[in-house]
């Protein structure tokens, strides 16, 4: 068996026990939504707090790895994008849901703990950079395309100027825990200030249980949102989430000459499903819900096995 299959059955384990406790009535769904807002707000974003304040970044710029990441990004948008409007007849703010569910990994929630456990503390660090710039780009390339579509299909809603798009666009931001963490991590970083023994003591406490849980209550999330119909419209856009993206990454990586470790974390990153922030998009854009909860619980389950592959594959290519 491979290293990281065990990494592997953990984790998409621990994300099966939290959908059967919520299948089962073990806990209560607001159980789930509780265990969720602990782990946005507080444990998750202490966790890329002291990662970036305090890891040893020694695989040099980041550059070539978002240049990497965001092409398969990018190529997996748009084939989702020109599939569901070509392919299903749909219009074009279908496109950009489906562009968000195709292309939008749950970096945060499945990723987190799956870098730590298969690369330790650097892959982790390098996941950071990932994450560091992953929602700002894709809620804003989202907000912005979605105007867009609204022109394009003639739908009569209105339509909001330059400056109120940008107003929103950065109060959210600025309000999101994640974004809070990741700012305040690079403070620390820059200043060269330690962190007291105590507080360090605290944030490692709160940060530790950040894995285990995400993936629990993602669990229990999967089951509030299920499938919802649409399904050969899911499976085509989980199609190009778990296969394409990681090609186009592992393809880009290699051609961009990518080390090691980034090669490996980037491609697993491109390989993971989408997240709950595939659907909360959606629901904000005010189309295609049911397209993102039927890809996101198909793609969370397919993920268990073509995530090991592509990892198999980036093992054979190395």
């Amino acid at each position: 068996m491979p290293a990281f299959a065990e990494t592997i059955l953990v984790v998409f384990t621990l994300i099966a026990i939290g959908y059967g406790s919520a299948a089962v009535r073990l806990l209560r769904p607001e159980t789930g939504d509780g265990l969720s807002d602990f782990v946005f707000t507080i444990a998750v974003p202490l966790l890329l707090f002291r990662t970036i304040a305090t890891a040893t970044f020694d695989h040099g710029a980041p550059w070539a790895l978002w240049a990497t990441y965001f092409t398969a990004v990018l190529a997996t948008w748009a084939s989702a994008h020109l599939i569901i409007r070509a392919g299903f007849g749909r219009d074009a703010r279908s496109g950009v849901v489906a562009g968000v569910t195709a292309g939008f990994s749950n970096l945060v929630l499945v990723g987190i703990p799956f870098m730590s456990g298969l690369y330790g503390e650097p892959g982790l660090a390098v996941l950071s950079q990932l994450v560091s710039i992953h929602l700002p780009i894709m809620l804003g390339a989202s907000i912005i395309l979605f105007e867009w579509a609204v022109k394009r299909d003639g739908a009569g809603m209105e339509s909001k100027s330059a400056s109120a798009l940008v107003t929103g666009f950065l109060r959210q931001l600025i309000t999101n825990p994640l974004i809070i963490g990741i700012v305040a991590g690079l403070v620390v970083r820059l200043s060269g200030i330690a962190l007291p023994g105590v507080a360090d003591r605290v944030i490692v406490s709160l940060a530790a249980v950040a894995g285990p849980l995400a993936l629990f209550a993602m669990g229990m999330s999967l089951y509030g949102y299920g499938i919802r119909g649409q399904v050969r419209q899911a499976l085509a856009m989980v199609s190009l989430k778990l296969l394409l993206m990681p090609a186009v990454a592992l393809g880009m990586g290699l051609a961009l000459g990518l080390p090691e470790l980034q090669l490996k974390v980037v491609v697993a990153a491109a390989s993971l499903p989408a997240g709950v922030n595939s659907w909360l998009i959606a629901n904000r854009l005010g189309t295609g819900e049911r397209l993102a909860s039927t890809a996101m619980t198909l793609g969370t389950a397919l993920a268990a096995v073509t995530t090991g592959v592509w990892l198999l594959i980036v093992e054979a290519v190395l």
